[in-house]
């Protein structure tokens, strides 16, 4: 249990030295919006084009974990939209609480803890789990969102934020990074490190700037809400992944480490901006506090079932 909290521990200890650095005015909000755009628009995309130009294309692109990982987000995120829509929810509440059950801030707050069980082969899940949040579950969820103002269709929001996906600088690392790989294009050592050294930057600033964002937000009389979104974020989500690993065995193993434990995060950081459009940020922010309050709870007993329960991880790793 303590080399397991030496995994979980630091990540959540900058986190809260970004909320402090914020709490006691250290750094004002703005700051740190500052550094969420430094990780956002530089670091995470570093990260991915390094990840992925380091390896084989054969080795980048996983079918097993697409396979698993996708469907089951999907899942989760249909059951939390249905389960709202029996409740009498408006499919715009509905299609957001399936996004903040189904889709995991993997960039920010998972990666960190990844590397330190995986090496190298968490920033190869990173950029698969990318993969699934930004072309399939963002852009669902969103379209459904849509489809909730009058007069508009969901094809056509469906279509709106697909064309915004090209600007995206992470969408463009990652097709850089696999083009790179499939055509086995060398890049100068010099360009390797430097873009290698920025990727190294990622990881604390994002957590940094976690804790940040995180000063001021106050769940409010939203408890059935926030049970449901951050139960399903940390909970069922993970149990899905896992769950279809059964149905598709055969991963490669630190692959199959690294599904699951991006799927046990909290949701999107930008969770609560994406819902400001449908007037629904507070519950969102709400639903992310909680999340990544409980997330350290959650986290480390996940990382103790796949060691001890599972024996997926060594013993002394």
């Amino acid at each position: 249990m303590l080399q397991i909290l030496l995994i979980s521990a630091p990540v959540y200890l900058i986190i809260a030295a970004g909320f402090s650095a914020v709490r006691f005015g250290l750094f004002q909000a703005a700051d740190t919006r500052v550094l969420g755009r430094f990780v956002v628009q530089i670091g995470l995309p570093a990260l991915l084009f390094h990840a992925l130009t380091r390896r084989p294309l054969a080795e980048v692109f996983d079918a097993r974990f697409l396979l698993v990982y996708g469907p089951a987000s999907l899942a989760v995120g249909a059951l939390g939209l249905w389960w709202q829509r029996l409740r009498g929810r408006s499919l715009q509440h509905a299609a957001l609480t399936g996004l903040g059950m189904s889709s995991s801030n993997s960039g920010f707050l998972a990666y960190p803890i990844v590397v330190q069980v995986l090496g190298p082969t968490a920033a190869v899940g990173l950029a698969l789990a990318m993969l699934v949040e930004n072309l399939l579950m963002v852009p669902l969820a969103l379209a459904l969102a849509e489809r909730g103002d009058a007069g508009t269709r969901s094809f056509t929001g469906f279509l709106r934020v697909l064309s915004g996906l090209p600007r995206s600088p992470i969408i463009q690392a990652m097709a850089a990074g696999l083009l790179v790989s499939a055509l086995e294009i060398p890049l100068p050592e010099v360009l390797t490190r430097t873009i290698g050294l920025l990727a190294t930057a990622s990881s604390p600033l994002a957590l940094f700037v976690i804790g940040g964002s995180l000063v001021g937000l106050k769940p409010a009389a939203m408890r059935a809400d926030l049970a449901l979104i951050a139960g399903g974020k940390l909970l069922l989500h993970p149990l899905a992944v896992l769950g279809g690993m059964a149905l598709l065995p055969g991963m490669d193993p630190g692959l199959r480490v690294a599904a699951v434990l991006y799927a046990s995060a909290p949701m999107l950081s930008i969770y609560p901006v994406l819902a400001m459009r449908f007037d629904l940020d507070r519950l969102c922010a709400a639903a992310l506090l909680t999340a990544t309050t409980l997330s350290f709870i959650t986290i480390t007993a996940w990382l103790w079932l796949l060691r001890a329960g599972l024996h997926w991880l060594p013993v002394g790793g």
